[in-house]
């Protein structure tokens, strides 16, 4: 298990969005929603861009800013043919929706990222 950690954003979001370089990637998340009664809402959707401040993520049915998420986000494999649990990677991190609109949602990641073999993050 690795952790990798990032320091904290004091930047303007608008500065950070081209200080850090994103990446036209579709892949695949869960994201969950902890309700007041502390029930989850968990939605299943791909990424449409990320970086290491955030994704964002094509949806009808977009959060509104401000919703704090848990994601787990499964990294892309090299190789198709050795598609295994052990060429597959997890991301797990807690963001806040810092955007939204009819076509989708921004996430912006908090600061903290655990990063898993996806065959651990199932145990």
């Amino acid at each position: 298990m690795r952790k990798i950690t990032r320091m904290a954003d004091s930047y303007d979001l608008v500065y950070e969005r081209r200080r850090l370089e994103r990446f036209d990637l579709q892949v695949p998340a869960k994201i969950e929603v902890m309700s007041a009664a502390d029930t989850a809402t968990v939605t299943e959707l791909l990424t449409r861009d990320i970086c290491a401040g955030g994704a964002y993520f094509p949806t009808k049915t977009a959060l509104p800013p401000g919703t704090k998420v848990k994601l787990d986000i499964l990294l892309p494999v090299r190789n198709v043919s050795a598609i295994s649990d052990n060429t597959r990677g997890l991301i797990k991190v807690n963001g806040t929706v810092i955007r939204s609109g009819p076509a989708g949602m921004a996430i912006g990641f908090d600061e903290g990222y655990l990063i898993t073999p996806f065959r651990e993050a199932m145990n």
